[in-house]
Protein backbone atom coordinates (compact mmCIF):
# COMPACT_ATOMS: atom_id res chain seq x y z
CA UNK A 1 0.00 0.00 0.00
CA UNK A 2 1.21 3.55 -0.33
CA UNK A 3 1.34 5.72 2.42
CA UNK A 4 2.32 9.86 2.59
CA UNK A 5 5.10 10.31 5.14
CA UNK A 6 5.96 13.69 5.56
CA UNK A 7 4.58 14.63 2.03
CA UNK A 8 6.81 11.42 0.61
CA UNK A 9 5.62 8.70 -1.16
CA UNK A 10 6.23 4.87 0.42
CA UNK A 11 5.37 1.66 0.48
CA UNK A 12 3.76 0.09 3.09
CA UNK A 13 2.61 -3.19 4.18
CA UNK A 14 -0.75 -3.95 4.90
CA UNK A 15 -1.00 -4.36 8.89
CA UNK A 16 1.93 -1.92 9.34
CA UNK A 17 1.51 0.29 12.89
CA UNK A 18 3.00 3.65 13.27
CA UNK A 19 5.30 2.21 15.61
CA UNK A 20 7.07 -0.48 12.99
CA UNK A 21 7.04 2.56 10.17
CA UNK A 22 9.41 4.61 13.32
CA UNK A 23 11.25 1.24 13.45
CA UNK A 24 11.86 1.34 9.82
CA UNK A 25 13.04 4.48 9.61
CA UNK A 26 14.86 4.43 12.71
CA UNK A 27 13.09 6.87 14.52
CA UNK A 28 12.72 6.81 18.35
CA UNK A 29 9.43 6.99 19.51
CA UNK A 30 10.12 8.90 22.54
CA UNK A 31 11.92 11.95 20.66
CA UNK A 32 8.90 12.59 18.06
CA UNK A 33 5.06 13.80 18.01
CA UNK A 34 3.15 11.86 15.39
CA UNK A 35 -0.02 13.05 13.44
CA UNK A 36 -2.22 10.52 10.83
CA UNK A 37 -4.53 12.29 8.68
CA UNK A 38 -4.41 15.74 11.17
CA UNK A 39 -4.82 13.71 14.29
CA UNK A 40 -1.94 14.03 17.08
CA UNK A 41 -1.51 10.85 18.18
CA UNK A 42 -0.94 10.11 21.70
CA UNK A 43 2.47 7.87 22.20
CA UNK A 44 0.97 5.04 23.55
CA UNK A 45 -1.28 4.74 20.42
CA UNK A 46 2.04 4.04 18.03
CA UNK A 47 2.09 0.02 18.37
CA UNK A 48 -1.83 -0.05 18.29
CA UNK A 49 -2.48 1.99 15.72
CA UNK A 50 -2.34 0.06 11.70
CA UNK A 51 -1.89 2.69 8.91
CA UNK A 52 -3.94 2.22 6.04
CA UNK A 53 -3.52 3.19 1.99
CA UNK A 54 -3.42 6.84 1.53
CA UNK A 55 -2.74 7.90 5.32
CA UNK A 56 -0.93 10.59 5.48
CA UNK A 57 1.88 11.17 8.40
CA UNK A 58 3.79 13.98 9.65
CA UNK A 59 6.64 13.21 11.90
CA UNK A 60 8.17 15.64 14.30
CA UNK A 61 11.31 15.34 15.73
CA UNK A 62 12.04 17.52 19.11
CA UNK A 63 15.32 18.90 19.16
CA UNK A 64 16.86 20.48 22.07
CA UNK A 65 18.31 23.16 22.97
CA UNK A 66 18.52 26.97 25.11
CA UNK A 67 20.38 29.94 25.52
CA UNK A 68 23.90 29.89 26.65
CA UNK A 69 24.02 32.11 29.37
CA UNK A 70 26.24 35.46 28.83
CA UNK A 71 29.49 35.94 30.80
CA UNK A 72 31.17 39.37 30.81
Amino acid sequence: MQILVNGERRDATLGTTVDDLLRELEIRSDRVAVEVNLEVLDRQEFARRGLREGDRIEIISFIGGGSEELIQ
